[in-house]
């Protein structure tokens, strides 16, 4: 006779877990635990006893509580445990209660009807790792907030740089320190100003370094450098692509990958009706601006290898050089056409970066390849003397039209 499963929904908090439990034997069963490791141990005792050898599986949703459960409930016993992804559990409109046990019912019957979408899980390396690019990112926005509040507070005093340089270049930074307050106040609120700014970029540098040391581990080491092949992608932003997806993979087509990160365009399909709208900004938003962000070395109009992206090119497969100078042509031409036509160059832009992630995403599989199979040879074949003159009608054919 077959076993049964035994399905287990959790609403996971910081302090308790609201746990239903369903099955074919027993009817639902509704409790609450707390959040701790010897809870834990315990709740998967239970659910072992009342499954006499059954399955066990367990759901939870992706959230503020991280991997930590998941990990948990499968070093305590021989439990299977997927994570869910918030947005895209099914949800009625006409609800209006909800509670912690009502939560957890919903993920049970929902995990057991199979429709729940699953995430897939880092290790706690690429969680690490991860986590690293997180905290650069969160740096980068605080270095921003501070320069931002320093020129403020210039332009309601009547400072502007109105220079060609950028802001904070080396131009700007001597213009700042040229400017002389007579109000020993405003000299102490721009010091202060100053000094946030200057700790920012300390920050910002250390963590860079440490960026790159981890780009040096085994785990990110090729794949960091087949990116960089790109224009515009250096070791920042190809650890933060490949620590974030932590497996590119488990992406089966470059559609896959785009809708993942967001920057597919919104469809709203009813009957004959079909209208599109923004982009969807779904999945994982810091690869996502990161990517726009790089898109827009691509708004210069001549396709040139300068001698720094020729050093990071050296060395690397001769198939993944050749997809980056594909994405090169062509995301420049893309970005002339689509300009050319009037559109906005923000959303230029998003288009370039989607078609930019397809290119990023055949790299890392025809890198795998070159790295797992000898190199074809790449030379051209002569054409036969059939195609040569069927090629030369065509060509007599075209100027008789």
């Amino acid at each position: 006779m077959e076993k049964g499963i035994t399905w287990v929904g959790i609403d996971a908090h910081k302090k308790t877990l609201a746990v239903a439990v369903m099955s074919d034997a027993h009817a639902l069963d509704e409790f609450t635990i707390d959040n701790d490791e010897r809870s834990i141990r315990k709740l998967v005792r239970r659910l072992e006893r009342e499954a006499r050898g059954g399955e066990i599986r367990v759901c939870y949703e992706a959230g503020t509580c991280g991997y930590a459960l998941q990990r948990r409930l499968e070093v305590a016993g021989r439990v299977v445990c997927d994570v869910i992804a918030p947005s895209l559990i099914p949800r009625k409109p006409g609800e209006r209660i909800k509670t912690d046990k009502r939560d957890a019912r919903k993920l049970a019957e929902l995990y057991r009807a199979g429709v729940l979408t699953t995430v897939s899980p880092p290790t706690p390396e690429q969680e690490a790792i991860r986590d690293l690019c997180r905290c650069r990112e969160t740096v980068r926005a605080d270095l921003g907030r501070c320069r931002h509040r320093l020129v403020k507070l210039l332009v309601r005093r009547g400072y502007v740089f109105r220079s060609t340089s950028r802001l904070w270049s080396e131009a700007h930074r001597r213009w700042l320190a040229a400017i002389k307050f007579e109000s020993v106040v405003d000299q102490v609120v721009v010091a202060e100003y100053t000094l946030a700014i200057e700790q920012a970029e300390r920050r910002l540098r250390a963590l860079d370094a440490e960026l790159e040391k981890a780009a040096q581990l085994p785990l990110y080491r090729e794949h960091v450098a087949w990116l960089r092949c790109f224009r515009g992608v250096d070791t920042i932003v190809a650890m933060i692509f490949v620590a974030e997806l932590h497996g590119v993979d488990r992406f089966e087509s470059p559609r896959a990958l785009a809708a993942y990160l967001g920057l597919v365009p919104s469809l709203y399909a009813s009957g004959e009706s079909a209208t599109r709208g923004g982009i969807t900004k779904t999945g994982n938003g810091h690869i996502r601006r990161a990517l726009i962000q790089t898109a827009w070395h691509y708004r210069h109009h001549r396709a040139v290898v300068g001698p720094k992206l020729r050093a990071r090119r050296q060395g690397q497969p001769e198939r993944v050089v050749t997809i980056a100078d594909e994405a090169q042509r062509r995301l420049t031409v893309r970005y002339r056409r689509l300009s050319e036509r009037g559109k906005m160059p923000t959303k230029v832009v998003v288009a370039v970066a989607r078609e930019l992630v397809g290119f990023m995403w055949a790299a890392l599989h025809e890198g795998a390849k070159a790295s797992a199979a000898p190199r074809p040879s790449l030379a051209i074949k002569p054409l036969s003397k059939t195609a040569v003159g069927q090629r030369r009608e065509a060509r007599k054919e075209k100027r008789a039209i």
